[in-house]
């Protein structure tokens, strides 16, 4: 497989568990150097078990997968050299301190005394640990854990750095530190992330490019911008009863119409301009049969391109 200088190359990408879970579904991936991918998706999506096959932990059903060049079966001790990983779970030994945590990471990767020593220094004051380097993790808030994670992942100075789920359970302000480390990484390095995620906000933040991943397939990709674009200028979000696949069928036929689909009971229409279609949309549905019980409008979201491709909201998942 010809990976073309990419960082992450996968062509038909398969993970089966048994003859009745194909948790992975022949995914194919291109993902340059010095590129931060998002891959999006509801839980059971796929995510963490591409992840981990990504990652040298789960072997693949069948397809190929390459890191750098290097295959992830047949060359797993090389890749696992030139990536780092943080874990959706926080998995800390809750007896060592801070320090302690990363010199034993870089001890397993065999890194010499003085470069441990000063690497350590260097990524604790990353993380703004530098002065809580010596308590044990346990003391830690979970946005210490997690950016002590993150320095963890970084220690071995990888070509590729997996994400999974960084900010899940971060109040606001933890998230936002962690988005800024994130980015840092991107322009002070030739790093590639690949990170998953459940929250739009992170993905339309942080990434290059996005992945929306549904019931093992990558269903869309692209970077946030030309995906929201596809949901035309307004969306128009319609909630009610009745007859909708008449109301649907109806706003079709309006030449400001530029997208409608139907999702989990919700309607969206994406049209040039929200506020002047309201009254020709509430029209319709009064002429379909149709009640309307809520209706708004605003700027498209990628939360909308989640809903579009996945059929679920993010309080869904």
């Amino acid at each position: 497989m010809n990976t073309n200088g990419m960082a992450i190359s996968t062509r038909g990408l398969v993970k089966r568990f048994d003859e009745e879970v194909l948790a992975v579904d022949s995914i194919d991936l291109s993902i340059p150097v010095n590129t931060i991918y998002a891959l999006l998706g509801p839980n059971g999506a796929g995510k963490t078990t591409t992840v981990s096959m990504l990652t040298t932990l789960v072997e693949p059903t069948s397809g190929q997968a390459q890191i750098s060049g290097l295959d992830v079966v047949q060359q797993a001790d090389k890749v696992r050299q030139r990536i780092g990983v943080t874990f959706q779970e926080i998995v800390l030994d809750p007896d060592l301190t801070g320090r302690e945590s990363l010199d034993f990471h870089a001890r397993l990767y065999g890194i010499g005394k003085a470069e441990r020593l000063a690497k350590i220094d260097e990524l604790l004051k990353l993380v703004e640990l530098d002065e809580a380097a010596d308590r044990r993790t346990n003391t830690y808030s979970g946005g210490m854990k997690r950016r002590l994670e993150l320095a963890r992942g970084l220690i071995t100075s990888p070509e590729v750095l997996f994400l999974d789920e960084p900010t899940q359970g971060l109040d606001p302000q933890n998230r936002t530190n962690i988005w800024q480390y994130i980015r840092n990484l991107k322009a002070d390095t030739n790093m590639t992330l690949l990170l998953t995620t459940h929250y739009m906000d992170e993905a339309e933040a942080l990434a290059d490019r996005v992945g929306i991943m549904d019931q093992g397939k990558i269903v869309v990709e692209g970077t946030p911008a030309e995906l929201v674009d596809q949901m035309g200028s307004d969306n128009i979000r319609v909630v009610g009863r009745g007859n909708s696949d008449a109301f649907c069928e109806k706003v079709k036929t309006l030449s400001n119409v530029e997208t409608v689909n139907k999702s989990n009971g919700i309607i969206q229409v994406g049209v040039d301009s929200g506020n002047r279609r309201l009254v020709e949309i509430v029209e319709m549905a009064n002429d379909s049969g149709f009640g309307i019980e809520d209706i708004s409008v605003s700027k498209p979201s990628l939360g909308d391109v989640f809903l579009k491709y996945t059929g679920r909201q993010l309080r869904d998942i």
